[in-house]
Order: C-alpha cells, then structure tokens, then sequence
C-alpha cells in the first residue's frame, strides 16, 4: 500500500511543530530554516499552509538531474536525494513545478522532502491533524464526505 502526506490547510494553526520536526529529523536541530516542510503565512487573509513535496508520480525533479541523484525509494514511493552524489547544479529546483526542492547554500546540495523512510516526522508532530500520513487511495475521501454531507448523507428519521 502506497502512502502519501495529506496536507490540510483548515486544520493549520501556524504552530510550526512540522517545520521543528523535519529539521530535527533530518539535520538534529530545531531550525525551520532547515526544514523540509514550510508552512506559508498568508498574512492578508490569516490562513496557514503547510506544503512540500508531493513525490509526484512523473517526477519532473528525478528525470531532470543529470547525474541521477535522485531516485525512488522502493518502500514508500519517496524521490530521495542522494547528498554523496548530488552536484548542486540547481536544475531539479527548475523542474519541479511546485517549487518543493530547495538548495542549500551550507552543503552546496538540494533538499527535499524524503518522507522520513515511512514515518514522516511532520505528520507524527503535527498536534491538529493538519498534516497526516495516509494510504495514496484515500487522499480525496474528506472532500467525497464532506460533498455526501450536502446532499444529504444525514441520518434517516426513526419511522413513527
């Protein structure tokens, strides 16, 4: 079963555990300049949103690099960077359309999103359910309820 992050921007409160919890994971520091994982501040409207890689299926980022440092995990699905053989020419940063993969001036290298080997720190962090860790199939299944709801997916009255 393929997993996937489930980012819910209703639920985000800004607190920036996801961000603390990234960093931690992967550098052992609490640094949201290191993160994996932002959380845009949508200062005109209030609203918070958490975003990063979505490990696209055609992933633009892995056919681009030129030297193949990116590559599949085989148990989560993740486009993991290889650091050792990553050579920072930046150009998975131009592919990908979302904008998820970031250089990092300190190691010369790119950054993203490796699903922490099937236990996304972030999803285990995240203290309102904003950020969640679920099977691939399932993504769209709050939208289908919440859309069943409208139309009246209520319980029947109890018959007299």
């Amino acid at each position: 079963m393929q997993k996937v992050l489930h980012l819910d921007p209703a639920k985000c409160t800004g607190c920036l555990s996801c961000e603390m919890a990234c960093s931690y994971e992967n550098y052992g520091v609490f640094a949201t300049s290191r993160s994996r994982i932002k959380v845009f501040d949508f200062h005109h409207t209030g609203r918070k949103v958490p975003y990063t890689c979505t490990q696209c299926d055609e992933a633009w980022c892995l056919h681009a690099c030129p030297v193949e440092a990116i590559t599949v995990d085989k148990v989560t699905g993740a486009k993991v960077v290889s650091e050792a053989t990553c050579v920072g020419c930046k150009v998975c940063t131009i592919a990908c359309p979302f904008g998820t993969i970031n250089y990092v001036a300190e190691t010369g290298k790119v950054q993203k999103c490796d699903l922490c080997g099937g236990q996304p720190a972030c999803a285990e962090a995240c203290p309102t359910g904003a950020i969640t860790y679920i099977d691939a199939n399932w993504t769209g299944l709050a939208r289908m309820q919440q859309w069943a709801d409208k139309l009246g997916n209520q319980s029947a009255p109890a018959a007299a």
